[in-house]
Parts: structure tokens; C-alpha cells; sequence
């Protein structure tokens, strides 16, 4: 008897769930639940009185979910029997899994129920649900507009900044039109944030300059205003010289501005050139001649030994020469200025060398430029091809030589990496497709 009497309990707790949770038959409550019943939803306003409360609940709940895919999952906790078999309290926790607009929601419940033994059957009398903290619905049952008003608030905001990113899409395709190659130029911010900081240190000096030398011409008005008896001639003089002084700095800075902004402009240059037949050799023994001889022309000082080795098997290469010419220029450009600061403080045994090598590989050229100057640390090795990153002193250069020769390779289907060891020297291989037409030994 006792067991029938269990067996009946259970199936009446499964009931009451299904009744919580289901599309059990409200009909049909009445048989599952006390006509007494009294209990608490999971908001603060759910607070059942009487048999017509609770159906009011669940008709309530019932319109709420209407047309929503929802699915309940139980996990029974504890079962109580009291007063001698007459009571019993149930403690279950319910996983609602509710598709909301295409959205997989999920909400976390708790529900205690008791119930009684009357007039030989078991009926709900008192339940208790509720959610765990954080997740409190005070708006509806289950909280599913709750849930619909975030989801539509989620909604608003990823479309908002897909907007937004389909914008910044479309301003970066315009951007990268203008490039030469637009791989290292996805980070625009990072860009213009290096142009503010280029260009602000020669504009610094030229603006300082000027407001020295304005008040320079407002001491020599003063002192020409005087009679010619007590006018210093030699401190007019000397204002004269540091005016003239002063526009030379202003001069020298405002050239070192303009030389930022025409190195962006070859950075954002429209026009791609156009391909020709090129001698790769001829082209990098003029380069590295031509560099060479203009450092002479500075600092005479200054010798290197140039040593080359030109692989005659290669053709000629289909290439934008203007484009190459500059890349050559920049990376033997760079292996002087390592020789020539390394010369500063090593010893006199110290023979400064810079080196091309070509070779003709199965399906590229490699163009090897080479010095025996202080080499990169492994540190800063990776950021070398980064817009404006540079280890030159300032005013000493803009930083953007590698890194435009970076773009410019990418441009031509090729690669440019480098080879260091610290205190060694470096070496940068310059890579393009070998597309070439045979010139025999030139």
C-alpha cells in the first residue's frame, strides 16, 4: 500500500511539473493540484492566493511563450515525506532552453513544491519558484520579454556596428586604392597617428624658431631707434647673425617637413607605374654606385669596400623600375648609414663592407643586400617594416624607406625579409618573380 502510495506521489510531482512547465491540459489541473494551493512565481508579482490565481498564472505564462521553441530539462535535488506520509516537499532545479528571433536562450530555474495526502490522493498545495541571482525577472513570467528586449536591444547594437564596420570597410578600400600595396596599410590609425608625431618635431623647431627671431627684430628696432651716439652697432651685428642663423634652422626643418610629406605621398600613390623589361643587375650596380658616390659627397671621410656578384643567368624582369629603383635605393641607403655608424666606434681594423648578390632561382630572383655594420637586435625585428618605425636619430629619417619597400615588393608578387645577428651585420633579400626574358651575359 505504501508503495502504491509512493508511486503516486512521484507521478503527481511529475504532473505538477509538466503543468509549471508544459502544455499540460489546464482542464485537467484541477486534478493534479489543491484547490488551496498557494505559492510564488519567479518575480516579485507572482503571488498565488487561490486555485484561480494559479491558472491565471499559467494562462498568463502560456500567451507569453506562444509561437517560442521552448524545452525544459529537470534535475530532481530532494524529496521529503513528512507527517507520517500525509505531506511531501519536492526541490527540483529546470534548464528552459527557449529559441528567441534565430537565438538560443537559456534560463536557470528553482522550484520547491509541496504537496498534501487528502481524501486517498496527492495534490499540489504550495510551490516556490525562483531564479538565480542576477537573473530576477520583474517584468513577466520566465522573464521572455525580458529576454526579447535584450535580444532586439543586441540586435540594434550589431547591426549598428556592423554598419560602422561595413563604413570603416568601405573607407579603408578607398584608402588602399590609393596604395601601392594595401598589406601594411590595414592599420590607418596607427598611420596618421605616425604622421602627427613625424611631422610635429620639424614643425616644433620651425615655430620656435620664429618666435626667437620675432623677438630678435623687436630688439634691433629698439636698439636702431636709439641715437646714433648710443645705438651698439656691434649688437646689431650680432642680432643680425642669429636672425640669419635662425633662418637657416627654419629652413632646414621645414625641408626635413616637406620630405615627410612626400614620402606619404609615394606612400599613397595613385598611379602604379608601369611594367617594363629591366635589368635587374645594371639597375643594382647603378644604385649602389650612385649611393655610394653621394655619401662621398657629404662626408669624404668616409670609405666602404663595395663588393658584388651578379648572376649573369638572369634575364631581364617585368617590373615597375621606377618602383624597384627605390627599394634598391632605400635598403643600400640603409647598409651605408650601418657601416658608416658602426665606423664611429669600432676599432681601426674595422673595414666598412657593403655587398649585392644576385641569384637566379627556379621561379624567383633574389636581389641579397648586404653589411657588415651593427646588425638589428631580435627585439625590434619584427616591427623593421612597420610604417615609421625607425632606429635613426630624429630628423635623421621618417621611417617609412622599409616599409614602402615592403609594399612595393608585395606589389610585385616578391617578398622582402632580412637576415641579422646583432653585432654581425645584415643582410635583406629582396624577391621577385622570375618573369624574365634572356639577355645572355649582360
Amino acid at each position: 500500500m505504501e508503495a502504491i502510495k509512493d508511486i503516486e506521489l512521484d507521478k503527481c510531482h511529475i504532473n505538477f511539473l509538466n503543468i509549471c512547465f508544459s502544455d499540460f491540459p489546464i482542464k485537467k489541473v484541477n486534478e493534479e493540484v489543491s484547490a488551496k494551493i498557494t505559492g510564488y512565481g519567479t518575480n516579485i508579482n507572482e503571488k498565488i492566493r487561490s486555485f484561480s490565481d494559479f491558472v491565471e498564472l499559467l494562462d498568463m505564462q502560456r500567451q507569453e511563450s506562444e509561437g517560442l521553441e521552448m524545452k525544459f530539462d529537470y534535475d530532481f535535488i530532494s524529496k521529503t515525506v513528512l507527517a507520517e506520509g500525509k505531506a511531501a516537499v519536492f526541490v527540483d532545479e529546470a534548464i528552459l532552453t527557449m529559441k528567441i528571433e534565430g537565438n538560443e536562450l537559456k534560463l536557470f530555474l528553482r522550484i520547491s513544491s509541496v504537496y498534501e495526502f487528502c481524501e486517498d490522493n496527492w495534490k499540489a498545495v504550495h510551490f516556490h519558484g525562483s531564479l538565480p541571482q542576477g537573473t530576477e525577472g520583474h517584468q513577466d513570467t520566465w522573464t521572455v520579454n525580458e529576454w526579447k528586449n535584450k535580444n532586439a536591444e543586441l540586435e540594434k547594437i550589431i547591426l549598428e556596428k556592423t554598419n560602422d564596420l561595413q563604413k570603416s570597410l568601405e573607407d579603408l578600400k578607398a584608402t588602399q586604392a590609393q596604395l601601392i600595396h594595401s598589406e601594411k596599410m590595414a592599420s590607418l590609425g596607427e598611420l596618421t597617428a605616425g604622421i602627427a608625431h613625424e611631422i610635429q618635431n620639424p614643425l616644433n623647431f620651425v615655430n620656435n624658431f620664429a618666435e626667437v627671431s620675432n623677438e630678435l627684430i623687436e630688439e634691433l628696432e629698439e636698439e636702431r631707434s636709439k641715437e646714433n651716439e648710443t645705438k651698439d652697432e656691434e649688437l646689431v651685428s650680432e642680432i643680425l647673425n642669429d636672425l640669419k642663423e635662425n633662418l637657416k634652422k627654419i629652413n632646414h626643418h621645414g625641408k626635413r617637413a616637406d620630405t615627410i610629406v612626400k614620402g606619404m605621398l609615394q606612400h599613397s600613390r595613385k598611379d602604379a607605374g608601369q611594367k617594363e623589361l629591366t635589368n635587374i643587375n645594371v639597375l643594382a650596380d647603378e644604385f649602389l654606385r650612385l649611393t655610394y658616390h653621394g655619401l662621398r659627397a657629404k662626408d669624404k671621410s668616409f670609405n666602404a669596400s663595395l663588393e658584388t656578384d651578379y648572376d649573369k643567368r638572369i634575364g631581364k624582369l617585368e617590373l615597375v623600375q621606377q618602383d624597384i629603383g627605390r627599394v634598391l635605393l632605400n635598403l643600400i641607403s640603409n647598409a651605408f648609414y650601418a657601416v658608416q655608424e658602426k665606423s664611429k666606434t669600432a676599432d681601426k681594423n674595422y673595414q666598412p663592407t657593403v655587398g649585392i648578390v644576385t641569384k637566379k632561382l627556379k621561379d624567383s630572383v633574389e636581389i641579397i643586400i648586404s653589411d657588415n655594420g651593427s646588425g638589428i637586435p631580435e627585439a625590434i625585428k619584427e616591427k623593421i617594416f612597420q610604417p615609421f618605425f625607425t632606429t635613426k636619430p630624429t630628423g635623421s629619417g621618417t621611417g617609412l624607406g622599409l616599409s614602402l619597400s615592403y609594399d612595393i615588393a608585395k606589389a610585385h608578387q616578391g617578398e622582402l625579409r632580412v637576415k641579422s645577428e646583432e653585432g654581425e651585420g645584415s643582410s635583406f633579400i629582396l624577391s621577385l618573380p622570375n618573369h624574365s626574358v634572356n639577355i645572355g651575359n649582360i
